[in-house]
Parts: structure tokens; sequence; C-alpha cells
């Protein structure tokens, strides 16, 4: 694959799966603005060129896209709600909302930017698997995806490593840590934040990046949130 952002995003927008939203190239009747894709597709473009530029050193890795997060806003482990301190932690960046209706949250988006907003770095942030597995027939669900999907995108991944040449490579979740391995990357496992997995994400990040323990009540999500729907209510 040719390493440059806009053919990255160009490629990504190609891929057609079955029981898969791609949300560079397809369009959700029930929630996307007439643009919407062309948004999405923008976003990444933008986020990638900021990395680059940047010298971002650490690459999150999640498992795949969610439909209450990334597949609204093309941003891997980014929710609505988190748009704007997305484009804060890369400098300004001209992030778009891509759907219509109020702003949309996502229980592991607020984990992970809780975290990402005690960081003195960008971290890029990435899934093995760059698109939304849903159930057949139930685009609003998530599903792990296959093992043929997840090959089918592997060069992605690569890509993004091509792009950036980042020191660290961190695997959120085990599911995650496992499919990095089998594409022969090396990365260092961290807890998923979801179903009880909070506490022990959390303290695996401060350890890793030195950070002093916050013991007080996550203050953040909700702020985000609130700005974020003032913001992008239009």
């Amino acid at each position: 694959m040719t390493a440059s952002p806009e053919s990255f995003v160009d490629a990504l927008a190609k891929v057609r799966l079955e029981h898969v939203f791609n949300p560079y190239a397809d369009f959700c009747d029930l929630h996307d603005k007439v643009d919407a894709p062309e948004r999405r597709r923008q976003n990444l473009e933008l986020s990638l060129a900021a990395a680059i530029e940047l010298d971002v050193t650490t690459v999150w890795v999640a498992r795949d896209l969610g439909y209450r997060g990334g597949r609204r806003t093309g941003l891997a482990l980014t929710d609505e709600a988190h748009l704007d301190a997305y484009s804060a932690l890369f400098h300004g960046l001209p992030i778009q909302k891509a759907t219509k209706g109020p702003v949309v949250g996502e229980r592991t988006a607020n984990t992970i930017w809780r975290m990402l907003a005690r960081l003195t770095q960008p971290v890029f942030l990435w899934n093995v698997f760059p698109l939304h597995p849903h159930e057949p027939d139930d685009p609003m669900t998530n599903r792990c995806h296959t093992a043929r999907e997840r090959d089918s995108c592997a060069n992605f991944l690569h890509a993004v490593i091509e792009l950036l040449q980042p020191r660290q490579i961190m695997a959120i979740g085990g599911d995650a840590h496992r499919a990095v391995a089998n594409m022969g990357i090396e990365s260092i496992q961290v807890r998923h934040p979801s179903y009880g997995g909070q506490n022990v994400f959390i303290r695996q990040i401060e350890e890793a990046y030195d950070l002093v323990p916050d013991r007080e009540p996550d203050l953040f999500s909700h702020h985000a949130a609130m700005d974020a729907e003032r913001h992008y209510q239009a």
C-alpha cells in the first residue's frame, strides 16, 4: 500500500464486506448527514497527517469500531462527546461531526479519553479491524470481526506503522493483543476498560506514562459530553 494519508483513506474507503459498515464510504439513513462519509474520510486523513507532523510515538490499538463510536465519527475509540477533545489532542485539528441530531456517547470512549486528557503527548488511535462489524440485519449492534475480515484489512495496521514509525504500540484488550501478535507486530497489552476493567486500565496507563494516580471523580467525560452537545448541536 502506498504510504500517504490520502491514499490510505482512499484504499480503506474501497473495502466492501458483508455485514460490515464502512464509515468512509457507507451512508446510514437513520443518522448520517448527507456528506457523512466525506466528513469521516476527512477526519481520518487529517488525523494521520497531523500524527505524522507531530511525530506521534505511540499507537493505541483496539479491536474494531463500535456503532456508538467510530461508526459515527470515523475515529477509533472516539465518540461524538469527545470530538473536541480529539481536536485538542492534535493541536486544534478541524474535526467534524458527521451525524444528525444529539451527540451520542460511548462508555469505552469515556474511559479512553479520561486518560488521554491527562497525557502531555498525542496518541494515534486505531483498530485491528478498522470498520464496524455488526449482526446480520441489525446494523446498530457490535460483534467481533472474523479472522477472514481481519486478514482482509491487516495491511491497514501495517500501513499505519509504516506512516508513523511509532516507538510503542499498546494493545487495548486481549483480543487486540492476540490479533496484533498474529500479524507479527509487537505490542504492550493493557486491560480493556469495558466489562469491569476500567480501574485496571486506568492504573496500567498511569504506570505506562508515569502519571500520578488519580483518585478524583471522573468529571472529564461529563464536561466533554456537555461541551460537545453545545458545540455540535447544529
